[in-house]
């Protein structure tokens, strides 16, 4: 590692998909396994994860979600039962069709989504509308057979979390949709600092088996969107297909209705894509494993005792800090800590404590500050890693709006997607028609239809009929 640059990392404006897997390796996040289109997540990628997995599993249970966990396999007779999901995926379905020796009466599908087990549970434990509303949560792995794959974004197995809920009423469940996109939204900017965007799928981009479907996009430093999380309503649609009934209030047999939602390991993908810089991983303080890394750059008695005094500190107001005592040079010390991501860097050198002071590095913009010895060291890491947290989303966010393009013509459409890709807002007729035009176009999909935008134009960017919609568009991973 040298001062300039990680030499083991591709510059992102040469080679964005090599510098993408440069990044992941040299912080040691995943590397890839000897199970085609799977990868091992390392230590480094888990402990993003495992914080991922700890801040919203705090948010679901604060609004009375529980978790639960259902079965690996799905019968196929199962599976069958709602015909829009199996055809929804069927291309990405793994078959189980051996136990051992034997060949099975029935295949198994290993799951690429859990409703139709939840659903099946549903049937047999819900009798009264008393047994509802069932607010669940599992966290777990699904497989899905995707023929191209890259880590975190698009993998075979992946990690992820998956709600499903069950109530007594429409208004019920649509509330509840709503609600779990905020939930999303809200961890992206606050946690994640990625200003992502929330709206509505057109119906050829809804999840299969769903009414509608809500969604959270994000646009990566090189103007790709990644559809980041979903909220669906499904209404009564899984309780018809695998009869579900309750008997309401009045005394009736009643279909109830249900939602589904998820966010998954992409997220990491998301960070890596949105924040990281040609040295390594830049991570948000809020969600990095670990805050501060104290460097003595003199193993002397006097700079241990003062890094010892600051990690005791630092540990003791809950902030997650460590010593890189390591038989390492300096330089190599302070290029590890950028490529791993670590927030705040303090070096604490001979030299300087003759003077009475010490340096502050903050990874995000690289900035390094002299402070006196004497500091209050934990108001002061406080206050840069707030600053950190909010300065990284407020950059994210002037990217985001420069990279985000108005369009009423299609050929101004056009030269942007093929040439300085980005969010376009154009106007659509809602006809599926004009939508798969719009693919032809370097794969162009509807993102997503965005809540309280007004029209920028009264005709279809297609077609020149009548717009019903204003629609987010971009090339996406």
């Amino acid at each position: 590692m040298n001062d300039k640059q990680n030499n083991k990392i591709t510059s992102r404006d040469v080679d964005f998909a090599k510098w993408y897997t440069d990044v992941v390796k040299a912080a040691h996040l995943a590397t890839y396994s000897n199970t085609k289109g799977c990868i091992v997540i390392e230590p480094n990628g888990y402990a993003i994860w495992e914080n991922i997995q700890k801040v919203l599993d705090s948010k679901f249970k604060e609004t009375g979600h529980t978790n639960v966990y259902m079965p690996l396999l799905i019968p196929e007779s199962l599976l069958r039962k709602e015909s829009e999901l199996v055809e929804g995926f069927a291309p990405e379905v793994a078959w189980v069709t051996e136990g051992g020796n034997k060949k099975l009466d029935e295949r198994l599908c290993i799951r690429p989504t859990s409703e139709t087990v939840f659903s099946d549970y549903y049937r047999d434990t819900i009798n009264s509308y008393r047994d509802l509303p069932k607010l669940y949560n599992q966290w777990c792995s699904v497989l899905r057979w995707e023929k191209e794959t890259r880590p975190f974004l698009r993998s075979r197995e992946f990690l992820w979390q998956e709600g499903h809920t069950i109530h007594e009423t429409k208004e019920e469940a649509e509330a509840e949709t709503l609600s779990m996109l905020n939930i999303y939204n809200n961890f992206f900017h606050e946690y994640l600092a990625i200003p992502s965007i929330v709206g509505r799928k057109t119906d050829k981009e809804k999840f299969a088996g769903a009414e509608y479907t809500y969604t959270v996009e994000a646009l990566m430093y090189n103007g790709v969107a990644l559809q980041s999380g979903t909220s669906h309503y499904f209404g009564q649609k899984f309780s018809k297909a695998y009869d579900i009934k309750y008997t309401s209030r009045d005394n009736k047999l009643q279909y109830p209705y249900q939602t589904s939602w998820g966010v998954s390991t992409r997220m990491m993908g998301a960070l890596i894509m949105v924040h990281s810089d040609d040295y390594g991983l830049v991570l948000p303080p809020r969600i990095a494993p670990r805050k501060v890394v104290i460097i003595p750059i003199n193993n002397t008695m006097e700079v241990m005792s003062l890094a010892n005094d600051y990690l005791d500190k630092l540990k003791k107001e809950g902030i997650e800090a460590y010593i890189d005592n390591s038989d390492k040079s300096a330089g190599y010390k302070f290029a590890e800590a950028e490529v791993l991501g670590i927030p705040i860097r303090i070096e604490i050198g001979k030299r300087d404590l003759e003077n009475d002071m010490i340096t502050l590095v903050r990874r995000d913009t690289r900035e390094k500050m002299q402070v006196f010895t004497n500091t209050d060291i934990i108001h002061d890491v406080k206050v840069l890693l707030e600053d950190i947290q909010r300065d990284m989303y407020d950059r994210a966010l002037r990217r985001r709006e420069e990279m985000t393009y108005t369009c009423t013509d299609i050929e101004n459409f056009k030269d942007i997607i093929n040439n300085r890709p980005g969010f376009v807002k154009a106007m659509w007729c809602g006809d599926a028609e004009c939508e798969a035009k719009i693919k032809e176009i370097r794969g162009c999909k509807s993102r997503c239809i965005p809540f309280n935008e007004g029209k920028i134009s009264d005709k279809c960017i297609v077609c020149g009929k009548e717009a019903k919609e204003l629609v987010i568009w971009g090339i996406q991973y």
